[in-house]
């Protein structure tokens, strides 16, 4: 249990948060959610995508030389 959750728990804060959602106020039920449309439309997800990717592709290629000169060292000590 993470540490809001036990706050929460402690403080009963739960309760009455639940009661308010089961008593229906219409702005928790009906509220709209932000338009982040003209934010995603700006980002190449594509281009994103790879820049992550090459990014992990780059702190894995040491870690990766590192293991397999460990393979060849103890391949050759015997």
């Amino acid at each position: 249990m993470n540490k809001f959750a036990r706050i929460v728990r402690k403080n009963k804060v739960g309760m009455a948060l639940g009661s308010l959602a089961v008593a229906g106020v219409p702005s928790f039920a009906q509220a709209a959610g932000v338009d982040f449309s003209s934010l995603t439309a700006a980002v190449d997800f594509s281009t994103v995508g790879a820049a992550i990717l090459a990014i992990a592709a780059l702190m894995m290629v040491p870690k990766v030389v590192g293991w397999g000169a460990r393979k060849v060292l103890g391949m050759v000590r015997g």
